[in-house]
């Protein structure tokens, strides 16, 4: 009698043993992928503090935590005896649609608020020549050259230890004179003859207007005044300057 108990109670043990390994359900992949491309997602916050043009380019990162995520709810739901990850899919879809919706905002609102009143917003691809310009010997694109004289609005960021002028010192506190740059690889490293003309502006400050070096993107405005004349200098003599003030 005490045999046929044992037997009995080994054989439960087994069934459920195999009953386990049946019913055991594998963490759906693209439920995990989908949470990792939400976390990412926050990086459009970061971008569109810089640029509308920054956070688009990063848009695709949760366009597609999107996709992965509302895919993985769709296997999990057609194969639930064999996919979890529900609520993991879930974070992932509501990480990816915050990221993208609040993120473009973000940057939309940034955009369209951080010109000053009574500036023109320019940009430093809108510097460079097209090839047909070139050719015909204009360095200068006929919209810019129209800004000559004008108060205009631009970001960039500021290049450390350059000397535009025998007088200019490179300083990191209350810096009153800099290259502004296109981005922040020609601005930490690099000669200064690897610069094109187009990808720099002189800035100057206003009297008493200062500002402290940084890495980060800076948003700078004031009068434009443009010299086609020194682009045959290479980047030795600025072709775009700016007497600003303001500085942020």
């Amino acid at each position: 009698m005490a045999t046929t108990e044992v037997m009995s109670n080994a054989q439960s043990v087994a069934s459920d043993s195999v009953d386990d390994d049946f019913n055991y359900r594998s963490l759906s992949s693209g439920a995990i992928a989908s949470v990792v491309l939400g976390v990412l997602s926050s990086l459009l916050f970061v971008a569109g503090g810089d640029s509308l043009l920054s956070c688009m380019l990063l848009s695709p990162i949760p366009v597609v935590g999107l996709t992965i995520g509302l895919r993985a709810l769709a296997s999990i739901h057609a194969m639930p005896d064999q996919l979890s990850g529900k609520k993991t899919a879930l974070v992932g879809v509501v990480l990816s649609i915050v990221g993208l919706v609040g993120g473009i905002g973000y940057a939309g609102l940034v955009h369209a608020t951080e010109v000053p009143e009574g500036y023109t917003r320019t940009a430093f691809y809108e510097f460079r020549p097209d090839e047909v310009e070139q050719r015909v010997g204009k360095l200068v694109p006929p919209d810019v050259h129209a800004l000559d004289g004008e108060k205009v609005f631009i970001k960039g960021y500021m290049r450390p230890g350059t000397h535009v002028s025998r007088t200019d010192t490179p300083v990191r506190h209350n810096v009153s004179r800099f290259l502004l740059v296109r981005d922040n690889n020609q601005c930490c490293f690099g000669d200064i003859s690897t610069v094109k003309y187009y990808d720099q502006v002189f800035v100057q400050l206003a009297d008493r207007l200062t500002t402290e070096y940084s890495g980060r993107m800076f948003r700078i405005g004031g009068v434009l005044k443009i010299f086609p004349e020194n682009a045959a200098s290479g980047a030795r003599l600025p072709v775009y300057t700016l007497q600003a003030d303001y500085v942020k």
